[in-house]
Formats: C-alpha cells, sequence, structure tokens
C-alpha cells in the first residue's frame, strides 16, 4: 500500500505525502496546474507541509527535462537551514536566556539590515563569490543592490526566518538557524521571474498561471538564469556558514557559559533551489520549492514552529520523492489570518519555555498558525528517519 495520495494532473500525476495532514484545495488546484505543463518528468512530489505558494507550490518537488520555472524556486533562492550540536548541555545554560538573545541579535542583523563593515568572518569567503557576482551585474544591472551583498553575509532577514539555541533527547545543546540570498537572491528571482513573463509573451505561450513563466534550456536567458541561480545558492549557503559562527560567538560570550567545542560538523542544507540530478536514469532539473534532499544518507532539518519539536533527519533515498521530505511543519493559514485570529495571550500561551519576542509583531509566526509537525513526520516516515528530536528553549526571529 502506497504511503502517498495521487492527484490526476492534466500532463502527469501528483504524489502527495499527505495522509494525515490536511491540504487546502487551492494547494491541489496549484499542483495540478504545475502537473499540466508539457516538461514536467514522471510526475509532482507534494511533501507533507505542502500549501499554497505564489506560482508552484510551497513544499513541492518539481522535476524538469530541458526547462526551469524562476519563479518555482522563488525569490529567497537558497533558502535554507543550518545546525550544528556543541559540547554544552542544558545545565551548562543561564537560567534565565534574555541576555543570550540581545546579544545574539546584537551580533546578527535582522529583517531588512546589514552589517555596518564586511565581517572579518566573511571576507575570504565573499572573496570567493564576488568575481561571480561581478559578472551577473555586469550582465544584468537591474539586480545590482545598493550595498555590496558582502555587507548581509552572516545575517537573518525576516519573515519565518530565525535563529534558535535548542536541546536534544540528551540535553545536548544545539544552534539552528534558517536564512536564505537575502536581497540580492530577491532582486535575481524577481528579475529572471518578469524575465521569464516577457518570453512567454513574446512566443504568445498561454499558462494555467502566469507564474509558471519558464526558460527553455540552451537560451541565452536559460544559461544566463542558471548561472545567476547557482550563484544565489552558494550565496546562501555562506550567510548561514557566518551566520552560525557569529551566533555561537555570541554565546561563548555570555556570562556563565563554560567553554565549548563543537560535537560535529553542521548540517548546512537548501530547501528553496534548483539541481542538476539523475533520476531513473536521466538528467533531470529538480525544482525543491520548500523541500529537502533526502538521499539515503543524507542529513537534513525539519524545524516545526516556534513552540514546537524540530528534526535532524536521515534520507532513506525514496525514488518516488525525488529523494525529497519536508521543509517543515508548513503554514496552516496566512500571516494576515493567524494575525486576526490570536492574540499575544494565546501566543505567550503556546511559546512558554522559549525564551523570544512576545508581542503582535510576531504573531503570523506563533505555533497555532502552522501544521502539526508530529502529523508531518508520521506522513514521511518513508522519506526519512528520525537522528535527534530537538526542542528550542531561546528563538530569535527576523
Amino acid at each position: 500500500m502506497s504511503s502517498y495520495e495521487i492527484y490526476k494532473g492534466d500532463k502527469v500525476k501528483v504524489k502527495a505525502w499527505v495522509k494525515g495532514v490536511p491540504i487546502e484545495s487551492e494547494a491541489i488546484k496549484q499542483l495540478k496546474n504545475v502537473a499540466s505543463l508539457s516538461f514536467i518528468y514522471k510526475w509532482i512530489a507534494a511533501m507533507p507541509d505542502v500549501h499554497w505558494g505564489r506560482g508552484a507550490t510551497v513544499g513541492s518537488v518539481i522535476p524538469t527535462k530541458a526547462a526551469i520555472i524562476p519563479a518555482a524556486v522563488g525569490v529567497d533562492i537558497g533558502c535554507g537551514m543550518c545546525a550544528v550540536q556543541t559540547t554544552l548541555k542544558a545545565s551548562d545554560l543561564p537560567d534565565d536566556l534574555t541576555l543570550m538573545r540581545h546579544r545574539i541579535e546584537k551580533v546578527v542583523p535582522l529583517g531588512k539590515n546589514s552589517h555596518e563593515d564586511l565581517p572579518s568572518l566573511a571576507e575570504n569567503k565573499w572573496k570567493k563569490l564576488k568575481t561571480r557576482h561581478d559578472k551577473i551585474i555586469k550582465d544584468h544591472k537591474v539586480t545590482e543592490t545598493k550595498k555590496s551583498p558582502a555587507y548581509q553575509l552572516g545575517t537573518l532577514g525576516g519573515g519565518n526566518h530565525f535563529i534558535e539555541v535548542c536541546l536534544d533527547e540528551s540535553d545536548n545543546v544545539w544552534v539552528m538557524l534558517h536564512s536564505g540570498s537575502r536581497n540580492i537572491g530577491n532582486r535575481i528571482g524577481r528579475y529572471f521571474t518578469d524575465l521569464a513573463k516577457d518570453d512567454m509573451k513574446k512566443i504568445s505561450k498561454n499558462l494555467p498561471d502566469a507564474d509558471l513563466a519558464y526558460f527553455e534550456e540552451g537560451t541565452k536567458h536559460f544559461n544566463e538564469y542558471w548561472n545567476a541561480l547557482k550563484w544565489a545558492q552558494d550565496y546562501a549557503f555562506v550567510n548561514r556558514e557566518v551566520m552560525l559562527d557569529h551566533v555561537l560567538n555570541a554565546i561563548r560570550g555570555v556570562k556563565g557559559v563554560p567553554k565549548f567545542k563543537l560535537a560535529n560538523a553542521a548540517v548546512n542544507c537548501h530547501h528553496n533551489y534548483a539541481e542538476l540530478e539523475n533520476h531513473y536514469g536521466e538528467n533531470v532539473y529538480v525544482t525543491r520549492k520548500g523541500a529537502v534532499k533526502a538521499y539515503e544518507g543524507d542529513l537534513g532539518i525539519i524545524p516545526g514552529s516556534m513552540g514546537a519539536r524540530s528534526y535532524i533527519v536521515r534520507g532513506k533515498g525514496n525514488k518516488e520523492s525525488f529523494c525529497s521530505c519536508s521543509h517543515g511543519a508548513g503554514r496552516a493559514m496566512s500571516r494576515s489570518a493567524a494575525k486576526k485570529k490570536f492574540s499575544v495571550k494565546d501566543h505567550i500561551e503556546a511559546t512558554k519555555g522559549v525564551e523570544c519576542r512576545k508581542d503582535h509583531t510576531v504573531l503570523d509566526e506563533t505555533p497555532m498558525a502552522y501544521k502539526d509537525i508530529d502529523a508531518v513526520m508520521a506522513a514521511q516516515s518513508d522519506l526519512v528517519e528520525v537522528v535527534h528530536t530537538l526542542k528550542q528553549v531561546l528563538c530569535v526571529k527576523g
């Protein structure tokens, strides 16, 4: 018996790992829209955290032959997670984590902010990125930012991006964070999405959704987008590396916290990106829009909400999901709906025991705005196995 539901699209079907997890009708319609495109390979895979998104559905895996959809990757190119276990134990942390949260917020710029100077931790990493960046700007001036992207290396951003200090099942202290390619990724994503829409108009291509505009392999715009996309994904990876170093240094500076080391290498994985991969004997472009690569043995991160558990997982290499798993719990309602439905009092109760902001500005990220992470994990038991279960004790929101 299969562990997924099947929805029939016009060209290919959708295999959705959503048993026991609610899925909105708008998301199903959107999945079918993508499945109607002629260049989709085999089928669409939908993860248990699937929900409606712009153009393509968040929580979907889209394999394509000789074409790619910029809006399916989106504007937060390379968005993903990073986590590392330390040698600290729960007993090594202060009883009051307020100072630790404030120190982290001081060293990591939040929202649209950037560093005033290029962080020393980022200098060598930026040198490796700069030449490719300059080529993208030379070819596409509109993607240029007012301030060099170098100054946003090691910054969080806003929305659902976060930094957390967590405890695992053995009371080991972990640091976990979620961010992407910041303003430069946003500019690249928007520019090439608009360019793809213009291309569709020139060839009079009718699409079920304008945001499904695509580039065909071998064309000038395809090659330019692919190069810019790969660069933005590398930038996002480095952004998380630099941020993790800053957070660890902030924790080291908190009075009373003993010296510590990292217990293992950090897990650093994208969940909003595209790669050229081989599936069923063919090379195809795989876009994971809110999904994590889960080849056999791959370590990944599936976070819950601010008040729920998160998971370090190991992939099982399930071919039918194109070796993928969910990227989190998935939103159960929109940001505006969450702000209308829940009060600050509700949020305080839901985040009891977590050092975090507890005001109206984070109501759109309150735990109740997300699906049940336990149900999400149960629905994908054939995609991943749990290696560690984490519970946050501190959360910084962008």
